[in-house]
C-alpha cells in the first residue's frame, strides 16, 4: 500500500510548522491536512482552507460519531482532524501532510498504519527550545511553562516515529525532511 500521509510532529517551538510549510512549497503533490476547530475565525481565514470552523455542538457531535482521528481542547477551543477528510483524500490518491502534536501523530498512525510516514522534529536541546519559545513572544508565562512541561513527555515518544530529525541547523533539517518525502513519493529512489 502506498504511503500517502506524511505526519510531522514535534514539541512546540521545534520547527515542525516551518518544515511542513517548506515541504508544501517544494512538493506540489502534497496537500496540507486542514484541521477542524471551534475557535473563532480570524480576519482573512477561509473555512475549508485554513480550518474547518465548527461550533462546539457540531464538534462534539463529530466526536460522538467517531469522525475525529484525534482532537484536543487547547485554551478553551477544540482542535482536531476529521476522519472523513482523510478518507476522501486517500480515495482520491492524494498525499496529505499533517502538522500535529505527538498524541495526534500516534493516533493517525494507529488508524492508518499502512499509509503513514511519521516524522519527529526534535530541538537540539531543551534550553534551545526554551530560547525559541521565548523568542516567539506569543504566549503567556503560563502557556510557555505548559508547553515546556509537555515537551519533556513528547520527546520521550520520538522512538515511536519512523524518522527523527534534529532541527539544530534549519538547512540540514529541511534537507533531511526533503529526502524523507522524496522516498515517500518515489519508494524506488530509496533502493
Amino acid at each position: 500500500m502506498k504511503k500517502q500521509l506524511l505526519i510531522i510532529s514535534a514539541p512546540s517551538g521545534a520547527g515542525k510548522t516551518t518544515i511542513a510549510q517548506h515541504l508544501l512549497r517544494q512538493f506540489p503533490q502534497l496537500r496540507f491536512s486542514v484541521s477542524a476547530t471551534t475557535r473563532p475565525r480570524r480576519t482573512g481565514e477561509v473555512h475549508g482552507k485554513h480550518y474547518f470552523f465548527l461550533s462546539n455542538a457540531e464538534f462534539e457531535r463529530r466526536i460522538r460519531q467517531g469522525d475525529l482521528v484525534e482532537y484536543e481542547e487547547i485554551f478553551g477551543n477544540y482542535y482536531g482532524t476529521l476522519k472523513s477528510e482523510i478518507n476522501k483524500a486517500l480515495q482520491a490518491g492524494e498525499y496529505l501532510i499533517f502538522d500535529v502534536d505527538v498524541r495526534g501523530a500516534l493516533n493517525l498512525n494507529t488508524l492508518y498504519p499502512e499509509q503513514s510516514v511519521l516524522v519527529f522534529i526534535t530541538p537540539p536541546s531543551i534550553s534551545e527550545l526554551e530560547r525559541r519559545l521565548d523568542g516567539r513572544n506569543t504566549e503567556s508565562a503560563h502557556q510557555r511553562s505548559t508547553r515546556l512541561s509537555r515537551a519533556h513527555s513528547e520527546l520521550a515518544q520520538q522512538k515511536k516515529f519512523h524518522h527523527v530529525i534534529t532541527n539544530d541547523r534549519l538547512e540540514q533539517a529541511l534537507a533531511e525532511a526533503h529526502a524523507v518525502v522524496q522516498r515517500m513519493l518515489d519508494p524506488s529512489s530509496a533502493e
